[in-house]
Formats: structure tokens, C-alpha cells, sequence
């Protein structure tokens, strides 16, 4: 029990601190990541100086892990989007990572958690087509080491769709 509560602290005490600014920083970045310093800096009251000293160790301590640009799956080619629940055969950290770095070096899985309930993860997958979906089913998916049940749900339309968190 005390192992795991020095962990709790740990974790604890990795955190940085935000305070409000941060977080009206991280709210602009998160609405547009292409904004300048300058702007910031006029929305937040600062200078500049310390904006991007913010920015800058928010982003060394991992609270911002990358900036990115959304793109309309439809108008790439990408218009099929389908979520796969998946459950292994074996449930142990060998065949856990076994199916991690194979989920991970495949192209059409854009997002994949591990998650609690009947399945072991849930994966977004996005295709041209359903011809191309049922390629990737059979050859890459099915044939991953320790599959057990795969179920797939496609998505019809999306609903809400966002990357911003609210604090």
C-alpha cells in the first residue's frame, strides 16, 4: 500500500500548477494553435515575454503535447469511420504490448484506447470505403496475434466532434 501511495504523490508533485492565464492560454491555443504570441498576449493581459515562457513550459512538462491540424476525413478520402471494440484471447503484458505495437503501426487506426468492460479496446478506424474497411478487417486486424471478439459499429454521422476542454 505505501508503494502506491508514494506513486500518488509522485505523479502529484509532477503536475504543474496553471493558474488562470495558463488556462486562458491553453483555451486560445486549443481554438486556434496557429495564433501568434502577440495575440495572445493582448487576449491575456500579458507581454510577451511571459506568454511564451507559459507556452513554453506548458509544453516541456507535456500539458501541451503537440499541435495539429484537423482535417475533413471526407474530403481526403477517408469518409468511412468505424469504432472497433476488440478483446484479446490472453490478458497479460506481454500480449497487451504485442497488440499495442501492432495497432500502433496501422495506418487506418487513428485513435485506440484500452478500456474496462466487456472489450479491452476501442479503436477508430477510418477508411475510404466499405471495401477498403473490409480489406483492413481481414488482413491487418483479424490477423493480429491474440485477437479474440472483434465487434464493429460504423459511424453514421457525427454529432459533436471537438478537441477543446473546457476547465
Amino acid at each position: 500500500m505505501a508503494a502506491k501511495d508514494s506513486e500518488k504523490e509522485e505523479i502529484a508533485v509532477q503536475l504543474p500548477a496553471l493558474d488562470t492565464k495558463d488556462l486562458a492560454i491553453l483555451k486560445l491555443l486549443q481554438q486556434n494553435a496557429r495564433i501568434t504570441v502577440r495575440e495572445i498576449s493582448e487576449q491575456v493581459h500579458l507581454s510577451t515575454t511571459p506568454v511564451h515562457e507559459r507556452i513554453r513550459r506548458m509544453e516541456e512538462t507535456g500539458v501541451i503535447k503537440q499541435y495539429a491540424t484537423l482535417v475533413d476525413h471526407a474530403k481526403v478520402k477517408k469518409g468511412l469511420m468505424v469504432i472497433c471494440y476488440v478483446s484479446l484471447k490472453q490478458h497479460n503484458r506481454s500480449a497487451g504490448s504485442k497488440f499495442i505495437k501492432a495497432i500502433q503501426e496501422m495506418q487506418e487506426v487513428i485513435e485506440c484506447y484500452n478500456i474496462s468492460g466487456e472489450f479491452d479496446f476501442m479503436l477508430k478506424v477510418v477508411a475510404e470505403n466499405m471495401d477498403a474497411y473490409y480489406n483492413f478487417h481481414v488482413n491487418k486486424l483479424s490477423q493480429v496475434e491474440n485477437m479474440g471478439h472483434l465487434q464493429s459499429v460504423f459511424v453514421m454521422g457525427i454529432i459533436k466532434q471537438t478537441h477543446q476542454l473546457v476547465y
